[in-house]
């Protein structure tokens, strides 16, 4: 990998393929760890728990709202992570991101946070009061990118994102017969992703500045936190300037295209 600012690419053709083919590629130091001390701190103060005392932190997950402060929007506009998404969405083609999203900060905790299915991440149908009436399409309406933007280091133990490499083909066989209306989160989750159930899992982890760029229907999965820090992750998208387009016939096709098209 080689920033961006030198003239060369982000990220090289192993990658690119890697994203492909597994469904979402790791970029080390996407962003300064100390935005993430600054973005900590943010989140910190909006805690009704101490960061010095265990014994206030009594809920497995607390998830804080949206975030648009100076440090969370340098953090998703670094050059590294603009020339990133040039490469996999093409350039042009996606907005740069103005909020940071919800962070489901979580605790260690032998209790069960309650959220820990697998599932897909929708991205329109948001009018409707039951989110799992919530909708997905072939065409990845309303996000280019899923995004896990790492904030505290995350290790094996520190309830790090599960990740099936590979499933983001099972959902696009699956988006495929039913066309743009889509399907909702309950309608696919209706077989409990048992077609994704084969693939590799992996776990999300890294040091803080870390950013896993996922393909928009990769399968993932949060879990308990065994470990002894909070974890803080955000998980924004990354929203399209223009739709995803399967039939491009000037060779333009993005990597989140092709991985569609081979999954079909």
């Amino acid at each position: 990998m080689v920033h961006p600012e030198t003239g060369a690419r982000v990220l090289d053709a192993a990658q690119i393929a890697h994203f492909v083919e597994r469904g979402f590629v790791r970029l080390d130091h996407a962003f300064p760890p100390a935005l993430a001390d600054e973005a900590r701190a943010i989140l910190w103060r909006d805690l009704a728990c101490d960061p010095h005392d265990p014994s206030s932190w009594t809920e497995p997950v607390i998830r804080l709202g949206m975030y648009s402060a100076a440090p969370f929007v340098a953090a998703a506009n670094t050059p590294l992570l603009h020339g990133a998404f040039d490469q996999l969405v093409g350039a042009g083609r996606w907005l740069p991101c103005r909020a940071m999203g919800t962070f489901p900060v979580r605790f260690p905790s032998a209790e069960d946070p309650g959220d820990a299915g697998w599932h897909v991440d929708v991205s329109f149908g948001f009018d409707d009061p039951d989110f799992m009436n919530w909708r997905v399409n072939l065409a990845s309406k309303g996000r280019a990118l899923l995004m896990l933007f790492l904030f505290s280091d995350v290790g094996e133990q520190d309830a790090p994102t599960r990740i099936r490499a590979g499933s983001h083909h099972h959902i696009a066989r699956q988006l495929a017969p039913a066309g743009e209306a889509g399907l909702s989160l309950r309608e696919l989750a209706a077989d409990g992703f048992t077609g994704s159930a084969g693939c590799e899992e992996l776990l999300a982890t890294g040091q803080a500045g870390t950013v896993y760029l996922c393909h928009p229907f990769l399968v993932h999965s949060a879990q308990p936190h065994r470990g002894e820090t909070p974890r803080f992750m955000a998980q924004p998208p990354l929203l399209p300037r223009e739709p995803l387009r399967l039939d491009r016939e000037d060779g333009a096709s993005s990597p989140v295209e092709a991985a569609i098209r081979q999954g079909l």
